[in-house]
C-alpha cells in the first residue's frame, strides 16, 4: 500500500467497524440526486442505493458534483480497530471506496489506533470494553490485512484497466494523537464545541436515557472524530466525510468544528446500514458477524451467508455489494424470476462478493466445499485440502491414522475414528446402513477399504454416522 498521498485530499469517507446496512433509515436529510446537476459517479451510487443522506443537504447536493467533476479527489474511510477483523457490515462502505477509486479518485483508509481506545457510542446501548494499546495494535494488523486483500482482489478481478485507479493510502490516527497532552487537546479542540449541541446528538440522548448512562470518555468521542476530519482537512484538503447513518452526529460535529476553525464549508454523506432479514443489526456487537478474515469466517461460510439470503433481499444486495452494471443486475433477476428454483441471482451474488473478499482461490474453495457437502460430489471432496475439510466440518474430529498393511476394514476405520460404539452395537449400526464413507453407504463391516472408493487420492476418508456426525481420517501410509 502507498505510504503517502501525492494529490490533495478533498473527500473523506469515515466508517466505524460496526457500520452496517439496513433496508430503511429515515433521517432528516435524505440524499436526492438530479441528472442535470449530479456527477456521473454520484448518480451511479445513488441509483445503486449506496447513498443515504447528505449534510448540509442543499450545499452537499449543489456543490459536491462540481467538486467531483473538477478533478481527482481523495476519499477517506476510517476504521476503529475494536476487533481483529472487519465484518460484512463494513463491506458496504469499503465498496463505496472502491467505486470512488475506480472512478480515478484517491482513497485513504484511516485506522483508529487512538479512537479505538475511546470507544464510539454511536449505535450502542452500553459502553465498549476498554482495550489495551497492545490489543488495539494487534486488531489494527488484522484490519489492515482485510483491507489490503480486498483492494488487491478488486484491482485483480474487477478492474479492466488498473492504470485508471486512484491511489490507496493507509494512515493511523494514533500518529497525530500520541504526542498530544490532554490539556493542550481540550484547550484547542474542546473550546470549539458547545455542550447543548453535543448533548443533542442522538447517540448521546439515547444513552443518557438508559439505565447505564454514558461516561465522559464516550461523550468526548465526537471531539476526536471531528478533529480527525479537521486534521485531514488541514493536511490534505479533505472536505467530505462518508459514514453509516449512525455516524451522522459525528459527521455534523466535524462539519461544525472545521467551520468554526476555518470558516470553510465541508460536507458529509452517509451510506445505508446492513441488517439481517429480521431487521437486526449485523455486526460483532449483535453477535452475528460474518467476518472478512478467513481465519474467523471461512470462504465457504462467507459464500453460504450470501447464498442463503431471502429472495426479497437478493436484488438489493446485487446492487449494493457487487460491481455488476445495473442492466446486468436486471438481467440476472429476470433469469431468477423465470426459474426461481435455480437461485441464479443468489449464486451470482455469493460468487461476486466472495471473489472480492477472498479472491478466485477462495471462491473456488467455497464452491468445492458446497459441492462436497450439499451435492455429495466425490470429485469435489477429492480436490479438497486438509484445511478445507477441517473448515467445512469444523466440529468434526480429525484423525491421522496408519493403514494396516494386511488391510483396514470399514469396522476398523470407524472404531479407530471413534465414530461408532464398541461391541455389537457399533457393528450393527454399519449393517443397518447408518454409516457412509465419502458419501457412499458402507453397510459391510468386513469390507476392506478400497483406494479410490473409501480412500480418496488425497489420502482422506470422510465418515458420516447418521445425518450430522462427521469424522475426517487422514491416512498416512497408503
Amino acid at each position: 500500500m502507498a505510504a503517502s498521498i501525492a494529490r490533495s485530499c478533498r473527500i473523506v469517507c469515515r466508517v466505524k467497524s460496526h457500520v452496517i446496512f439496513t433496508k430503511t433509515s429515515h433521517l432528516k436529510a435524505s440524499f436526492h440526486c438530479s441528472h442535470s446537476k449530479s456527477s456521473g459517479l454520484l448518480l451511479s451510487l445513488h441509483n445503486r442505493g449506496l447513498l443515504k443522506e447528505s449534510f448540509p443537504e442543499h450545499a452537499a447536493q449543489a456543490e459536491l458534483p462540481d467538486l467531483l467533476r473538477s478533478g481527482p479527489q481523495t476519499v477517506y474511510c476510517g476504521f476503529d480497530p475494536t476487533a481483529d477483523s472487519l465484518h460484512a457490515g463494513n463491506l458496504l462502505a469499503i465498496i463505496g471506496l472502491l467505486h470512488f477509486r475506480a472512478a480515478g479518485h484517491d482513497v485513504v483508509a484511516l485506522l483508529g489506533g487512538a479512537t479505538a481506545q475511546i470507544g464510539d457510542p454511536s449505535g450502542r446501548s452500553s459502553e465498549r470494553e476498554r482495550l489495551s494499546p497492545a490489543t488495539v495494535e494487534e486488531n489494527a494488523r488484522g484490519i489492515l490485512e482485510s483491507l489490503h486483500r480486498i483492494f488487491t482482489h478488486h484491482e485483480l478481478h474487477f478492474t479492466p484497466d488498473p492504470s485508471r485507479l486512484g491511489r490507496l493510502t493507509v494512515l493511523n490516527n494514533r500518529s497525530w494523537y500520541k504526542d498530544w497532552q490532554v490539556l493542550e487537546f481540550f484547550s484547542e479542540v474542546g473550546r470549539c464545541f458547545r455542550m447543548g449541541t453535543m448533548l443533542s446528538r442522538h447517540s448521546v440522548q439515547s444513552r443518557l436515557k438508559s439505565a447505564e448512562g454514558m461516561s465522559f470518555t464516550e461523550f468526548s468521542y465526537q471531539l476526536f472524530q471531528a478533529f480527525d476530519f479537521y486534521r485531514l482537512h488541514q493536511m490534505h484538503g479533505c472536505r467530505i466525510q462518508l459514514g453509516g447513518t449512525d455516524q451522522l452526529g459525528n459527521i455534523m460535529s466535524g462539519h461544525e468544528f472545521i467551520h468554526r476553525k476555518t470558516g470553510e464549508e465541508v460536507f458529509g454523506l452517509t451510506v445505508p446500514l446492513v441488517t439481517t432479514s429480521m431487521g437486526d443489526k449485523l455486526g460483532k456487537t449483535a453477535g452475528n458477524a460474518v467476518w472478512l478474515n478467513p481465519d474467523k469466517t471461512s470462504p465457504f461460510e462467507f459464500y453460504q451467508y450470501f447464498l442463503r439470503l431471502p429472495d426479497n433481499s437478493v436484488e438489493g444486495y446485487l446492487k449494493l455489494f457487487t460491481f455488476l452494471p445495473l442492466a446486468e443486475v436486471e438481467k440476472v433477476m429476470e433469469q431468477q424470476r423465470r426459474d426461481p428454483g435455480k437461485r441464479i441471482a443468489h449464486k451470482r451474488l455469493a460468487a461476486e462478493v466472495t471473489k472480492l473478499v477472498h479472491g478466485k482461490e477462495g471462491l473456488e474453495s467455497a464452491k468445492r466445499c458446497t459441492n462436497a457437502l450439499y451435492h455429495s460430489n466425490i470429485q469435489a471432496l477429492e480436490q479438497m485440502s486438509d484445511t478445507e475439510l477441517q473448515e467445512l466440518f469444523r466440529e468434526a474430529p480429525f484423525h491421522e491414522l496408519f493403514l494396516d498393511p494386511r488391510g483396514t476394514t470399514v469396522l476398523d476405520a470407524c472404531r479407530r475414528a471413534q465414530a461408532i460404539p464398541e461391541g455389537p452395537r457399533g457393528y450393527q449400526m454399519i449393517i443397518d446402513g447408518g454409516v457412509w464413507i465419502n458419501h457412499q453407504r458402507a453397510a459391510n463391516p468386513e469390507q476392506v477399504l478400497v483406494l479410490g472408493q473409501h480412500i480418496l487420492s488425497n489420502g482422506l476418508s470422510l465418515i458420516r454416522v447418521g445425518k450430522r456426525n462427521f469424522y475426517i481420517l487422514k491416512w498416512l501410509s497408503m
